[in-house]
């Protein structure tokens, strides 16, 4: 199998058609620290091809100064594929978005959502819904850089600020520089007292709020998140918007995708049994495998790491996860490990 380097353009737009003028995507995998980077992708992209994915979130600094390759590089199979930035300077964002633009990315979205105390330190994330004017400005400044959308992600509110009124000026304010692409995270985030990981959990989900707010703002696209993990609750909630993000489940539970093509988007090509998405893989790990050794050591379970629960809910993931978390660490470890964890638990 032959790779595209990191910064190679592909002519492949995304088989769900995703950028066209107004047009979504009407289901994506959450962008997630540690989680989504380009092995989760397209390990992903084994089991759904239509599903939009996004990058985990890159700070601007970063994608000035730091590696580009290593940061922003994708297998042009993960298309189609959203940037997540995080950052408060427009200047910075708007070189982020046309570096975004080189490397073919699809959408570059603004994080508004991370109530981390790391992210509130450089004045971006969810503390930035406090500064309705200053999202403006950051989403001008990309749009006037790169031709590609730019949207925004945040939350329904912040601390004591979570009002309905206080969510629909931040979208009026932001969408008043043509952004037409909101998703919305159904909870409020508290700035001080909760972790990032109880952000996720404490607040209560207000999805109305989310359903009005596309109601009230019927030519802008509106995408919910938070709470979301069955098939069942897809379709409840493509009834009122229009898509849907799913964060969590998508990493406990990656082969709840395996439906979507067809269920979602209409797709007749047959699903792929889960034995045949980690034989897919097995091409792909021996490339990076065989890579020559740089100052960044490359061991089997930076790949085995996202596959772990792909069999969960079956007879035979223990012994699947077993023997990847055991075997994949190891310096010589390959693609026999995979093999070796299939053979354990699939009948001959």
């Amino acid at each position: 199998m032959v790779l595209a380097s990191p910064a190679e353009k592909s002519n492949n737009l995304g088989v769900a058609n995703f950028g066209a003028a107004h047009g979504r995507n009407p289901l994506s995998i959450a962008p997630m620290m540690d989680r989504t980077d380009r092995h989760y992708r397209y390990f992903m992209r084994q089991i759904s091809r239509r599903v939009l994915l996004y990058t985990e979130m890159v700070v601007s600094q970063a994608i000035i100064h730091g590696d580009r390759d290593y940061l922003l590089g994708f297998h042009p199979d993960e298309k189609p594929l959203v940037l997540q930035v995080g950052g408060d300077d427009p200047t910075q964002l708007a070189q982020c978005a046309r570096i975004a633009a080189d490397f073919n990315y699809d959408e570059i979205n603004l994080n508004v959502g991370c109530p981390s105390n790391r992210v509130q330190s450089g004045n971006f994330g969810a503390c930035l819904m406090l500064q309705p004017e200053r999202v403006a400005e950051c989403v001008a400044a990309m749009q006037n850089a790169s031709p590609l959308p730019i949207s925004v992600k945040h939350r329904i509110g912040v601390d004591e600020q979570d009002h309905y009124d206080h969510l629909v000026k931040f979208v009026e304010t932001v969408a008043a520089t043509g952004c037409d692409r909101f998703t919305v995270h159904a909870r409020k985030a508290w700035l001080q007292g909760l972790s990032p990981k109880e952000n996720r959990d404490i607040p209560p989900l207000r999805y109305e709020d989310v359903y009005r707010l596309k109601q009230d703002f019927p030519n802008l696209s509106i995408e919910i998140n938070g709470g979301i993990v069955t098939l069942p609750d897809i379709h409840q909630h493509l009834n009122h918007v229009d898509a849907v993000m799913i964060g969590r489940a998508a990493y406990d539970n990656p082969y709840l995708f395996a439906a979507v093509d067809q269920e979602i988007y209409g797709d007749d090509r047959p699903l792929r049994t889960r034995q045949e998405v980690a034989e897919t893989m097995l091409p792909y790990i021996e490339h990076w495998l065989s890579r020559p050794s740089t100052s960044r050591v490359f061991k089997l379970n930076k790949i085995t790491r996202h596959m772990l629960q792909l069999f969960a809910g079956q007879r035979g993931s223990r012994q699947w996860r077993r023997i990847l978390t055991e075997r994949s660490c190891k310096p010589e470890a390959g693609v026999e490990v995979i093999k070796t964890a299939l053979k354990a638990m699939l009948p001959d």
